[in-house]
C-alpha cells in the first residue's frame, strides 16, 4: 500500500511501475517478503513457468499495494535489494550447476576406461589415416560409469578430432577383478561410409560387418552415437 498519509488504494506512480527483477528471480521468496502470496503458485506444475513472468511484469504493482512504504525511495531501495539478491542467487545457481557438470565430465575423462579408449584410438593407423594426427578429444564426453568395488562398467561417447576430420568414439569397457578391459570400441566419422571397429569382443554386427548384433549393444550405439543406424538381429 502507499505511504502512511495516502489513501490505501492510491495507485503506484508510473515511474515506479516497471519490471521487477526481484520478483522474477526469487518469485515465491520475494512473494513472502512482499506479502504477495500469489507467488506461491510457483509450486503448481506448469503454472510455475508462467507465473515468474507475471511476477516480473506485475510485481511492482503488487508490492506497492500489499505493503506500507515510507516513501518512494524506500520502495525503490527495497525492490532494488531484492533484484540484487535474486541476481546473486541466479549466478550462484549457474556456477553450482556448472561446477557439478564439470566435475562429472572430469570424472569420466580421468577414468581408466576413457584413457584406455583414447590410447587405442590414437594408436590406430586406420583412425589416424582418416582423422589425421594428432587426434584430440573434445571436452563434452557423455555416457555413464558404474563402479562396485573391483567391478564396474563404462559406456562412453567421446568426441574426437584431427587435422583432417572429426568423429565420435563409442566405447564400452568392463572392470573385472580390478582390471578394465575394452569390449567395444568404434570410431564413427562423417568422413567414413561405415565406422572403424577397433574392438568388438561381444561378436556384434557394426554396419559393413556380417556379425550379428545384440539388442543391448544396438541400444548402446543408438544412445551414444545416434547418427549410426543399426538393427538388432
Amino acid at each position: 500500500m502507499p505511504f502512511p498519509d495516502q489513501p490505501k488504494e492510491t495507485p503506484i506512480p508510473p515511474k515506479l511501475n516497471r519490471w521487477n527483477w526481484g520478483a522474477f528471480w526469487l518469485n515465491w521468496i520475494w512473494g513472502l517478503g512482499n506479502s504477495t502470496y500469489i507467488a506461491l503458485l510457483m509450486f503448481v506444475p506448469l503454472v510455475n513457468f508462467v507465473i515468474i513472468f507475471v511476477l516480473g511484469a506485475k510485481g511492482s504493482q503488487w508490492a506497492w499495494k500489499n505493503r506500507l512504504w515510507a516513501n518512494e525511495q524506500h520502495f525503490v531501495r527495497t525492490q532494488r535489494n531484492w533484484a540484487r539478491a535474486g541476481f546473486a542467487v541466479f549466478v550462484g545457481s549457474i556456477l553450482l550447476f556448472g561446477s557439478f557438470f564439470y566435475g562429472i565430465v572430469s570424472l569420466m575423462k580421468n577414468s581408466d576406461a576413457y584413457k584406455m579408449s583414447m590410447r587405442e584410438v590414437r594408436a590406430s593407423q586406420q583412425v589416424t589415416d582418416v582423422l589425421g594426427k594428432p587426434i584430440e578429444s573434445g571436452w563434452f564426453v557423455t555416457g555413464n560409469i558404474h563402479l562396485n568395488g573391483i567391478e564396474g562398467r563404462a559406456d562412453l561417447s567421446i568426441p574426437v578430432s584431427g587435422p583432417i576430420c572429426s568423429g565420435t568414439v563409442t566405447s564400452r569397457s568392463i572392470k573385472e577383478l580390478g582390471s578394465w578391459k575394452i569390449y567395444l570400441l568404434v570410431v564413427q566419422s562423417e568422413c567414413l561410409v561405415s565406422p572403424i571397429v577397433l574392438k568388438n569382443l561381444n561378436n556384434i554386427q557394426i554396419p559393413g560387418s556380417s556379425r550379428p548384433v545384440s539388442s543391448e549393444t544396438a541400444g548402446l550405439l543408438k544412445v551414444l552415437a545416434p547418427q549410426v543406424q543399426i538393427s538388432p538381429i
